[in-house]
């Protein structure tokens, strides 16, 4: 079995980590830069830097902080945010990214997933999928993103940095990706974002089961038990946390010791 995988993600807005809950209410977490020196000598697998509003703002990301986080690791690193085109794509990876995660554009224009794929290959494409469970007013097709003759969906995808229902579902949504070439899944439930109650099981492991292409889980977690049971009973091949790691609430060491107690197949921290 392939070791799972620990990885902290580095929210960014304004040159500055920020973390908060639901996708609101934003707080510093400190320096990119520094962050990510720490995770990568604390031992984290890999890294994910998202620049959370470039898409919401129509922007660029900032290819120089890119350039700035990548010299200072040697981890896997995935950049996302404002990514729009392939050429857009191809200078992040000049930057020093060794792979892109894709979500806005991606939904907007999904052959730009193909496209990419073909171009530099799907081991570096990401298809970041922010997932809100659906509720019954969600469902009434006068909500926009929705509209009449919509299949069903159990948790809507939203763009724009969870600003902009799409009326998609995310488990259909994985598997067209999926199909169009994308290598991996970073899954977020918007539901649990930022709460530190624990992964959706559910919605991971739904998407988990669709797709053969690793998915890592994204939202909610707090304490080690929540690692386990995503990484077992949602079946990830991931789990990527953010506050609980930026506010040393948890390191990254103690919780890979953790996990291979409990038998889960798990890099070890040199």
């Amino acid at each position: 079995m392939l070791a799972k995988r620990i990885i902290p993600c580095l929210d960014v807005k304004d040159g500055r980590v920020v973390k908060g809950i639901h996708f609101c209410e934003l707080r510093d977490a400190g320096d990119p830069v520094e962050q990510a020196r720490v995770y990568d000598a604390e031992g984290a697998d890999e890294l994910v830097f998202l620049d959370i509003t470039a898409s919401h703002e129509r922007r660029d990301i900032v290819a120089d902080m890119v350039r700035r986080v990548a010299d200072e690791i040697s981890i896997p690193f995935t950049v996302g945010g404002g990514l729009r085109t392939v050429e857009d794509i191809r200078a992040i990876l000049m930057a020093g990214a060794d792979k892109v995660s894709i979500n806005t554009a991606a939904v907007l224009r999904p052959e730009l997933i193909t496209e990419a794929a073909r171009r530099f290959g799907s081991q570096c494409i990401v298809v970041a999928i922010d997932a809100k469970r659906v509720t019954e007013r969600d469902l009434q097709p006068s909500r926009p993103g929705r509209a009449e003759g919509l299949p069903p969906v159990t948790w809507e995808v939203y763009t724009h940095g969870g600003r902009t229902p799409t009326g998609r579902d995310a488990v259909a949504w994985a598997q067209e990706a999926e199909a169009r070439g994308a290598g991996e899944i970073l899954l977020t439930s918007m539901d649990c974002d930022g709460t530190q109650d624990g992964y959706d099981l559910e919605l991971t492991r739904a998407v988990a089961s669709a797709v053969s292409i690793p998915v890592i889980a994204s939202g909610g977690a707090g304490h080690p038990e929540h690692f386990y049971q995503v990484l077992t009973e949602g079946l990830a091949s991931a789990a990527l946390a953010a506050s609980l790691f930026h506010y040393r609430q948890l390191r990254i060491a103690d919780l890979k010791a953790y996990l291979a107690a409990r038998g889960v197949p798990i890099r070890q921290t040199i």
